[in-house]
């Protein structure tokens, strides 16, 4: 047999979106590699798993499909096509698309993406502001005669004293909205977010969820929906259009663990392995390359080889299972310092709420439109509000009932991460009832779910991950991909991308990571080397 004949092996750490569409591509590009993922948790999908409570359904974090890479939105459509016909709430509400032509029926199959409309707000000062934030006469009414001078007048101001170094995210933001709306809009709540002042984060942070977004570009936005010729419901691909101004986008009927369900199905179905509650503990090396990993399952521990190893799991994990083995206690220091933000979130079926549609976008019995909501006020730990009937009619049993989540960034260390679940879920409700969503008798079900090391975050020793990445890229066989693999706050598109350009350089024998690395650095996700 020769060499390039020979059976290959990967191993792939992580059951999320990255390792799954690398053990995919693998097994549909190379269909003899044997592919064995080991994932820690008892759930598929990562932070993109869908959890369920009582027959309704939890997204953790909120997944948009939505891509402006062809690539992924056909690989998605390819798992699971668009709807063909009106959802569950489409037919209550009379509401009309241009349906995809031969698409499911959602109420007749489960394996569909159904059409979604994009409809996000702030909540602030107990009023509801665009998202992003838009110049119309309820954001000035709502804002006052004196913040809207400020803000118009910081705006101008910004465009002509623009600070010439953005060495973080507040001189990035200030740059983008001018100061008062920085300190309106974004001060408190990052600092409530990533429990660090604006000065203290990255101006990298920025450039990877919000580039290209700006004051200036939600003004031009909202006049091109006035002057321009109206978008077809099946438009939405949009890839011309900033990901923080889509209109629409696709949603699984039953949550974005429904897709990764799927594809893991599929992946048993090509012979790859799909391992459960398989935690790495050690890492072994001979020389430059990963010889074997040690994996704990329960009480027994495994060992396991592959040709081929591609890691999501946490940065500082990685590295703290390779131990002595790093060339310096510099590489060890670093990687413990990374930091994390750690997620909550609190189910809760409601009766009703007090906050009522005052939208022109109907909603089945009344309920607000948006998918999630930013919680900015400042007397409250909640960050973001989720209402899952608007994300998919499905999510929830009983659709006249309404089913959010609340969801609140932490760290382990912080009190409200060690309180235990009905204590937490009391703190949650009060704070909706505080800030006036809700009433207390209005609350029917209540579940807390938690999610260590959700999202990496850009401080503490941060600014030296180079060195970090530079020795993990020396290990020959090793490739770091997804969110937590490269320690980089990625949309689930980019973490696709990343693996998808991992698996090409793995299958062809590059030895440079640079162009895995490079996903979500370039505006166009490296469309060009689609088309």
């Amino acid at each position: 047999m020769t060499a390039e004949n020979q059976e290959k092996s990967a191993l792939i750490i992580g059951a999320g979106p990255a390792g799954l569409t690398a053990a995919w591509e693998l097994l549909k590009q190379r269909p003899d590699t044997q592919v064995t993922i080991l994932e820690a948790t008892d759930r598929i999908g990562g932070i993109s798993c869908t959890v369920r409570h009582n027959g309704n359904r939890i997204d953790i974090g909120g997944h948009r499909f939505f891509s402006k890479s062809d690539r992924v939105m056909d690989w998605w459509t390819q798992r699971m096509p668009v709807q063909g016909a009106p959802s569950k709430d489409d037919k209550i509400l009379d509401r009309s698309k241009e349906w995809v032509q031969d698409g499911p029926d959602p109420d007749q199959t489960d394996r569909v993406l159904l059409l979604r409309q994009r409809i996000s707000r702030i909540f602030y000062l107990r009023k509801f502001f665009d998202y992003p934030i838009s110049m119309k006469a309820r954001t000035f009414l709502n804002m006052g005669l004196l913040r809207t001078a400020q803000a118009g007048i910081g705006y101008l101001l910004s465009r002509v004293f623009k600070r010439p170094q953005e060495e973080n995210l507040e001189d990035f933001l200030v740059n983008r909205f001018g100061t008062p709306l920085y300190r309106m809009f974004f001060e408190g709540y990052t600092e409530k977010v990533w429990g660090h002042h604006p000065r203290k984060i990255s101006a990298e942070w920025g450039a990877q969820r919000i580039k290209g977004l700006s004051l200036s570009k939600a003004v031009f936005a909202a006049l091109g929906k006035i002057f321009s010729r109206p978008r077809k419901d099946t438009d939405y691909k949009q890839k011309d259009t900033e990901t923080s101004l889509i209109e629409q986008f696709l949603y699984p009927k039953y949550g974005p663990g429904q897709l990764w369900e799927t594809v893991a199905a599929e992946i048993r179905d090509m012979g790859g392995n799909l391992l459960m509650e398989h935690t790495v503990e050690h890492i072994t090396l001979d020389g430059d390359r990963i010889t074997s990993i040690t994996a704990k399952h329960g009480k027994e521990s495994s060992q396991f080889s592959a040709d081929s190893i591609y890691s999501t799991m946490p940065i500082k994990d990685l590295v703290q299972a390779l131990g002595e083995q790093t060339p310096s206690q510099d590489i060890q220091d670093i990687a413990q310092g990374l930091p994390y933000r750690d997620f909550m979130t609190v189910g809760l079926l409601l009766d009703k709420m007090k906050i009522r549609n005052t939208t022109e976008i109907p909603s089945v019995n009344d309920i607000v439109p948006d998918s999630w909501i930013y919680i900015q006020e400042g007397d409250v730990k909640l960050c973001r509000l989720q209402i899952f009937n608007n994300w998919s009619p499905y999510m929830v049993e009983d659709i006249h009932k309404i089913w959010v989540g609340l969801e609140y960034m932490c760290g382990e260390e912080d009190e409200i991460w060690k309180m235990d679940d009905q204590t937490f879920i009391d703190l949650a409700i009060d704070e909706m009832i505080q800030i006036g969503l809700i009433d207390k008798d209005a609350v029917l079900d209540s579940v807390r779910i938690r999610i260590p090391k959700a999202y990496p975050a850009y401080f503490g020793t941060y600014e030296r991950f180079d060195e970090v990445k530079k020795y993990l890229d020396s290990l020959s066989n090793l490739y770091c991909i997804g969110r937590n693999g490269q320690h980089r706050y990625n949309n689930q598109d980019h973490s696709m991308l990343s693996a998808m350009e991992a698996v090409e350089c793995d299958l062809a024998g590059n030895s440079d990571r640079s162009s895995i690395w490079s996903i979500n650095a370039e505006q166009e996700y490296h469309e060009e080397k689609q088309s």
